[in-house]
């Protein structure tokens, strides 16, 4: 199985969809209107949930006066997100609605992240992240299907590279959107910077504007063919594989986060600035790293590249846990950029071609595992640190990366 669309290895310098001299993936996005404006919105998405990620525990703290155990529950309220975005991406594929659907969710998600932001209890956060949020998290995975339904009408050996600079600007939003929430929780508050975020995330409808769905599902039924299919669970096993090893390369994340920045100070009594530099090389190195895994994809297979780069994972884990130096730090965030500039790339494209005739739901299902990743590698890391303690609860997430280049390798061989 190439995973390829039809067409897409053949017809040197032409694109098959038209017969004309093949485009870059920077012209496809340049000249195509949902490319372009799925680039913008999906930046204003990332801006908007980074400035609050790292923000809310310091409001509950701060705004509600919670505890810090009872603040470190928030992040289980994201357990619900995949059960929201499997019914967002079941719908969707049934009724071919995909900007539709990402409308509201972008509606939804304003209206959560207001309540947060004018919350008078501690509960209101905790149910509306629960029962809400999760919906809004599902826009983005619309958007991907649209683009996937967009590519599926024009086939071009282009349409990878597409997917890895609109997947760039959501990162590029990631990297910009702690230090603007940071700033503005600073300068005018939680609750300020809260609102700023429904404001981020409501504005994802202005560059998308009236544009329709590309339509492909309303073409297949006119073609006499189903309109939609619901998957069984048979069908949907390899692409659950596969969002199970992700969740297993991703939990690694949470650990960072949580235990890093800990070790640099309080253990290594590294500056401020030296360990914002660490912090920050990642997303600088995979940014740049994005353009180069779909090149090397189409080369090596996707599925195979992301065994090297959950080896990655399993040395940058290694790196935090048995160096305690400012280089194998800076090495170890070295090869974590190289992890996710290979998994954020390539993951969404692997997960809809794992389930073809649902990409909604498979766009869904793998976006959203996020959420179940964050929770895992929080409760392992816990766990972790509290037996075996700092630096070594960085082994944890490196046994999951493991798991995961294992995993990986069998599945590449299958495919």
């Amino acid at each position: 199985m190439s995973g390829q669309p039809p067409g897409a290895r053949s017809g040197a310098g032409l694109d098959p969809g038209t017969g004309q001299p093949g485009q870059t993936a920077l012209r496809l996005v340049w000249s195509t209107p949902l490319y372009l404006r799925s680039t913008v919105a999906l930046f204003l998405s990332g801006l908007g949930f980074s400035a609050a990620a790292p923000q809310i525990a310091s409001f509950l703290v701060g705004e509600l006066h919670a505890s810090l155990t009872v603040a470190g529950l928030y992040y289980l309220t994201n357990l619900t997100a995949p059960v929201a975005g499997y019914l967002v991406g079941a719908r969707s594929d049934r009724t071919g609605s995909r900007l539709g659907l990402f409308r509201l969710c972008a509606v939804v998600g304003f209206a959560g992240w207001t309540a947060i932001a004018l919350a008078p209890r501690l509960w209101v956060p905790f149910v509306v992240s629960a029962v809400v949020l999760g919906f809004a998290g599902a826009a983005t995975s619309q958007l991907f299907a649209a683009i996937h339904d967009q590519a599926a009408l024009r086939p071009s050996p282009a349409n990878d590279g597409v997917v890895a600079i609109v997947r760039m600007a959501l990162t590029a939003g990631w990297v910009v959107g702690p230090v603007a929430g940071s700033f503005l929780a600073a300068v005018a508050g939680s609750r300020v910077m809260l609102f700023a975020t429904a404001v981020a995330t409501l504005a994802q409808l202005v560059p998308l504007g009236a544009l329709r769905d590309p339509g492909v599902l309303n073409a297949a039924a006119a073609a006499g063919k189903p309109r939609s299919v619901r998957p069984g669970v048979r069908a949907m096993l390899p692409l659950l594989a596969f969002t199970a090893l992700y969740i297993c390369v991703y939990a690694g994340e949470s650990v960072k986060y949580a235990f890093l920045p800990i070790y640099m100070n309080d253990r290594l009594g590294f500056s401020p600035a030296l360990s914002g530099a660490i912090i920050g090389i990642q997303p600088l190195v995979e940014l740049v790293l994005m353009p180069v895994a779909v090149v090397v994809a189409r080369r090596t297979g996707e599925v195979r590249l992301m065994v090297l780069a959950a080896g990655f994972g399993v040395g940058a884990n290694l790196c935090f846990a048995l160096t305690g130096t400012a280089a194998g730090l800076f090495a170890g965030q070295v090869l974590m950029g190289g992890v996710w500039g290979v998994f954020a790339t390539l993951g969404i494209i692997v997960a809809q071609r794992l389930l073809p005739r649902a990409v909604a739901t498979a766009s869904a299902i793998f976006l959203s595992s996020t959420a179940l990743s964050s929770a895992l590698g929080g409760l392992a890391g816990g766990l972790g640190a509290a037996w075996i303690g700092l630096p070594l609860v960085f082994l944890v997430p490196a046994g999951f990366a493991l798991a995961a280049v294992l995993g990986l390798a069998v599945l590449a061989r299958a495919r």
